[in-house]
Parts: C-alpha cells; structure tokens; sequence
C-alpha cells in the first residue's frame, strides 16, 4: 500500500474507531447477530475463512464476515460499522501475509483475541513487481495448507471455548478428510493434462500454492490484485507465453474484470476457460457458496480446460 494512502487509511481508521466506541456506548454493545443468540460471535475478515471457520465451529459459536460475497478483498474500505462489528466479538480470525492490510489498525485497537490463521504455512514469495520477496497472501487456495488453517482455528475455538474443545477437534478432522478428497480428485483430474500445458494462465497470481500443490507451472498478467497492472507489456507477456506452449485455455477471477485476459484470448486463439474464484465465496444460490464449493469449481474448470475441453 503507498505511503500516503496508508497513512489517510489510519488517519480515517482512528476516526472510525473514535465513532464506533460512542455507537456502541449508545447501543449497548450489541452486535449484528439475533438478539436472542449469546453464543460467542467469531469474526473474520471474508467469506472464504467465515466458512471454514463455520465447519470447525458446529454449533457452538456464531461465525460471521466482515466482508460480503464478492468483495474484492485486497483494496477493502472498512467501515465505522465494521469497527464496531471488531469490538464486539470475541474472536478475530484474520489471513495474516499481508492480505488484509487494511484491517492491522483493527486488531490493535480492540480488546478482542486475535488469531492469524496462516500461521505455520510456508509462504510463497511473489516474484517480480513492487510486491516482489513479500509472501503471497492466498494461502487458503492450497488444499495442503487447508490442513493448517483448520488446525490453527481448532486451537483458538478451544483457547475460546473449552468446554467444547473436543467437538471443534473432531469437527476439525471431518472437515480437513472433505479437503483432502478434493485435492485427491484434483491431482486425478490433471494427471492426463500433458506436460506442455500444466501451465495455469490466470488474471492475478493467487493460484501459486494450488499450482504448487498440483504440479502447475503459472504465468499471470498482475502479481498482485490490482486491475491498473494490466498493461500493455504484461498482457504481450502473457500472450507470449501462451503462444509458446500452446496453452489451450486461461482464467480470470471473480472479483476483477476478465477484459485484459480477453486480450490473450484474442490475440492467441486460446480458449476463456471460465471465472475462478479465490477472495470470496458466492451468494448461497450462486456457483461457490462454500469453500470446499469453492476449491470443487475451480479443481473441475482448471483440469477441464487445460484439457482442451474448455469452450
């Protein structure tokens, strides 16, 4: 994040902090949830964590997002209401790597625990760019690394809730098996893709672990999200690329506009393998309303399409 924006983001952050402390005095504290519901409320910072963290929780606890379905996460604007939202839980659940720039000010103005759930995950570093060297913040899309944020939220659902902590474990073990089956059929799906053409060709570089984990090669037109990084030699680069190895199909993702990976599309004859989701679930009636939903869509569009059977 550039300097002067970082420091107009605190400057507001303070503001809202200051605001949200008289809302809640005036309102008693209360929170978002029914009124009639006093189990403890965990707090994340997207949809994707809210889900897991839900399949981890069972009943015991209330789990809600910050952020809505298909908030584009990295450039998120919070709100006063969101502060409030901080205050008044009793557990934030964060990404950590960098991913949630915008909510650091958050966690170290509330009185509430805090968890980084990539805690333990072996990042990525992104190469090339202004982001180059500072790890990769999609970690989650790594059905191996799945195994750890599960763990990490078992541990703080038990530090929270004692009383429960030998539900959040065994819920925390069926949910991580559900994972691995997914990575399971992914690995099956690609096992025929030839070797040429095991490159994922995506919009933003949010795919290095899921690529890592499935024996991908990637190219991308931006490191990091952010659409003003289309330009004209990155998109060159990436045609390049696809013309070289004969790719047969490349990607965008939900949150962004698809129009710079139309470019390539256009220029190489390749096919639009479809719309891949990382930074947030859908609405419930949409294609990816959970996270192993989520991994599903994107495990099937990649191994279709990188089999040519894309369009």
């Amino acid at each position: 994040m550039p300097k002067n924006r970082a420091a107009l983001t605190g400057a507001l952050l303070t503001g809202m902090l200051a605001l949200a402390a008289a809302l809640a005095g005036c309102a008693g504290g209360a929170t978002d949830g029914p009124a009639e519901d006093d189990r403890p409320v965990v707090l994340t910072t997207f949809t994707v964590l809210a889900d897991i963290a839900q399949n981890v929780a069972g009943e015991h606890l209330r789990v809600e997002s910050l952020t809505k379905a298909g908030a584009e996460i990295h450039g998120y604007e919070p709100t006063p209401g969101d502060v409030r939202r901080a205050a008044d839980a009793d557990l934030i659940l964060d990404n950590g790597l960098g991913l949630e720039a915008w909510f650091v000010q958050f966690v170290e103005s509330v009185d509430v625990p805090h968890v980084v759930v990539s805690g333990g995950v072996d990042p990525i570093d992104i190469s090339g760019d202004a982001y180059e060297g500072l790890p990769n913040p999609h970690a989650w899309m790594s059905p191996v690394n799945a195994a750890i944020y599960i763990d990490n939220i078992v541990a703080a659902f038990a530090e929270l809730d004692p009383d429960n902590a030998d539900d959040y474990a065994a819920n925390g073990e069926a949910y991580a098996s559900e994972v691995q089956a997914v990575y399971d059929d992914l690995l099956a799906e690609l096992d025929a893709v030839p070797e040429a053409q095991r490159v994922l060709v995506t919009c933003e570089g949010a795919f290095s672990y899921l690529a890592r984990d499935a024996g991908l090669d990637e190219a991308y037109i931006w490191p990091v999200n952010a659409e003003q990084q289309a330009t004209p030699q990155r998109i060159a680069a990436v045609i390049e690329r696809v013309d070289a190895d004969g790719i047969p199909s490349v990607f965008c993702e939900s949150t962004v506009s698809d129009r710079p990976m139309q470019q390539v599309v256009e220029a190489t004859g390749a096919a639009f393998g479809g719309t891949l989701y990382v930074d947030s679930l859908s609405e419930p009636d949409g294609p990816v309303p959970t996270y192993l939903d989520l991994l599903r869509h994107d495990a099937d569009l990649i191994a279709a399409g990188l089999q040519g059977e894309s369009g």
